[in-house]
């Protein structure tokens, strides 16, 4: 199973949702994510680059740097306790985080510190103004709000400073326009109308793709104006898309499953990966090559535009792995459950 659906099912142990009568916010939304060593080992989902600098989020708002390749580590300056699923960023400075409760967090000094833009609580009233007089919005807007800020996000594409967009659990898709100023609900409902969850989105050029659970993948050919179903042969969760300088797109998932298509998503091929392990991530590498991370902790590299994928073992196998970044001198950086792991990549 997918780490950040690992940690959806476990949420209540790490983020307990107390709330007060009065404000009837969770207290791990109100309150900052606590300054202890032990954040150094804790359980993190997603890795980042910002720059020559390495950003790991995890378990309980934990968010750590590191400036020398992932060697040493420090922790970050974060307004929320809740576990946070995913980080990316536009350049050295600016980037976004995303987590339980509906978190969207945004840093400008590459991490170091985080302000929250929104949230589970915020995110029935966002739908709810979007809506207008459209009915069925409405009533969108109205279950979000009696359901409560449970609903995380999962995953993040940034296209600049300005223009961002994250997808989530029950068909959640949201995007900004103004560095998170505003945040405004995408179109998905029509083709997504069982509101399965939604794990990964990638932007190449004016296209965007989302894929998610029971084989959901969706294509928008007009910036996320509309969207529509794309016919992907497969009915099993897809946790993310990689996208190769050619456009080439791949998708990921469940037990070893991974699905290539060179046309923008109008026909799909499966590729044929020897094995029944579940990919957590997926990455181009700086080399122009595709690499998707194993559960176990395995890499699965691809030279040829995503055709083939070739196994290469490394020490971080048997972990269980989550993220996967690159340092600036061309080491792995995996994050997992057992907190982050560098590793020398092979020459």
């Amino acid at each position: 199973m997918r780490a950040a659906a690992i940690c959806a099912a476990i949420v209540a142990a790490l983020s307990p949702l107390t709330t007060t009568a009065a404000a009837d916010v969770p207290l791990v939304l109100r309150q900052p994510a606590q300054t202890t060593p032990r954040a150094l080992a804790a359980a993190t989902l997603a890795v980042a680059r910002a720059g020559s600098r390495l950003v790991a989020v995890g378990e309980r708002g934990t968010v750590l740097c590191s400036d020398d390749g992932g060697k040493s580590w420090r922790q970050a300056s974060v307004p929320v306790e809740v576990t946070l699923t995913n980080v990316r960023f536009a350049n050295d400075h600016t980037g976004w985080a995303v987590g339980h409760l509906g978190v969207i967090l945004k840093t400008d000094d590459g991490g170091l510190t985080w302000v929250k833009q929104l949230d589970g609580v915020q995110l029935a009233e966002v739908v709810r103004t979007a809506a207008g007089s459209d009915d069925a919005a409405r009533r969108d807007a109205e279950h979000l709000a009696q359901d409560g800020p449970d609903k995380p996000f999962f995953d993040i594409e940034v296209l600049d400073p300005q223009y961002v967009v994250v997808v989530g659990a029950y068909g959640l898709a949201f995007a900004t326009h103004d560095g998170g100023l505003h945040w405004s609900p995408l179109p998905v409902a029509a083709a997504n109308p069982k509101r399965f969850h939604l794990y990964g989105v990638r932007v190449v050029g004016h296209e965007w793709f989302i894929v998610g659970e029971q084989g959901m993948a969706l294509r928008s050919s007009d910036d996320g104006a509309t969207f529509s179903v794309m016919a992907l042969p497969y009915k099993g969760s897809l946790f993310g898309l990689v996208a190769a300088d050619s456009g080439t797109l791949v998708a990921y998932g469940l037990r070893g499953n991974a699905w290539r298509s060179a046309d923008r998503g109008q026909t799909w091929n499966r590729v044929d990966l020897d094995t029944q392990v579940s990919f957590e991530a997926g990455l181009t590498s700086p080399k122009g090559g595709l690499v998707l991370l194993g559960q176990t902790g395995d890499l699965y590299v691809s030279q040829d535009d995503g055709r083939t994928f070739a196994r290469t073992p490394t020490p971080a196998g048997a972990l269980p792995a989550a993220g996967l970044s690159v340092a600036p001198d061309g080491a792995w950086i995996f994050a997992s459950l057992r907190g982050t792991r560098r590793v020398a990549a092979a020459h």
